[in-house]
């Protein structure tokens, strides 16, 4: 099975219908699945997990973001929770009734560009397994030692051994800051496309400016060609998984809806249990 779908619900105009106060159900009628961002910047409410769950079919599935301190991008000393232990509790709490309801597809550990291949980081990863040891989990680096020479084998058997699904990203290559398109299987049970496009220009020049992030990093449109190769490549891993998942982060400029739907297209895949385009779940309200 494969499944498309795009980075958030919330900055996709042309899924909405006009005027739309669900735009989470809106998308749904279009995508199986979501990448949630917002748990990176805090971790949810069991209102809000409850609204998202009620708001979505019974089929669709999310991919929550850890919280950023889960994945070294906040020091200690700016974290919300007294220590490790209460901060990882704190996100699976959040998150299981989504994993019971059987709509968590997994949850994505991003971490930065200063994670590098080293002992104390090895070591972190296999914390995390430790303490989610039944959990779905895609790890994505941001820092080319983990998947370069000498290290790139022992990185995949790594993830291998903690039955982690390795994320193949899509991204500018711009030196250590960012790593190459490695489409390798780690999980028989899922795999990860994540495409940010491939914007050099706009992904070296905005880190540290969050408004020039949202406006310029990730503004690119996927070409045919790239698209075509891309579909090769979901092709093959197809018959070595059970579910490849492919989420579009390419949305700057709103590029992610249309070349997701064009690489449903290439991949000749349609879906049946997306919600009804005119669902009338919230007349009368």
């Amino acid at each position: 099975m494969i499944q498309v779908g795009l980075t958030g619900w919330g900055d996709h105009p042309s899924l909405y219908e006009k005027n739309s106060r669900y735009k989470l159900t809106d998308y749904s009628a279009h995508f199986p699945v979501v990448e949630l961002d917002s748990s990176f910047y805090a971790i949810p409410s069991a209102r809000n997990v409850a609204k998202w769950l009620e708001e979505t079919p019974d089929a669709f599935q999310f991919i929550p973001k850890a919280y950023q301190g889960m994945t070294t991008h906040q020091k200690k000393e700016e974290w919300p929770f007294d220590s490790p232990q209460e901060m990882f509790e704190a996100f699976r709490l959040a998150f299981e009734p989504m994993k019971r309801a059987g709509k968590l597809a997994f949850v994505l550990f991003q971490f930065p560009p200063s994670f590098r291949c080293v002992q104390k980081n090895v070591n972190l990863l296999r914390y995390i397994r430790q303490t989610y040891p039944d959990w779905p989990i895609a790890i994505e680096f941001r820092h080319r030692s983990w998947l370069t020479e000498p290290y790139k084998e022992g990185t995949l058997a790594l993830l291998r051994e903690l039955s982690f699904i390795h994320t193949i990203v899509d991204e500018p290559q711009i030196g250590a800051g960012s790593v190459p398109y490695v489409p390798v299987v780690t999980n028989e049970q899922r795999v990860f496309f994540r495409l940010h496009g491939r914007n050099d220009t706009g992904w070296i020049n905005t880190f540290g400016s969050m408004e020039a992030w949202r406006k310029v990093r990730y503004l690119y449109e996927y070409s045919e060609e790239e698209l075509n190769a891309f579909a090769q490549d979901i092709r093959r891993v197809a018959a070595l998984s059970e579910r490849v998942y492919v989420i579009f982060n390419n949305n700057s400029g709103h590029h992610a809806s249309p070349n997701a739907k064009r690489l449903e297209q290439l991949l000749d895949i349609s879906y049946e249990a997306l919600a009804s385009k005119q669902l009338d779940l919230f007349e009368g309200l």
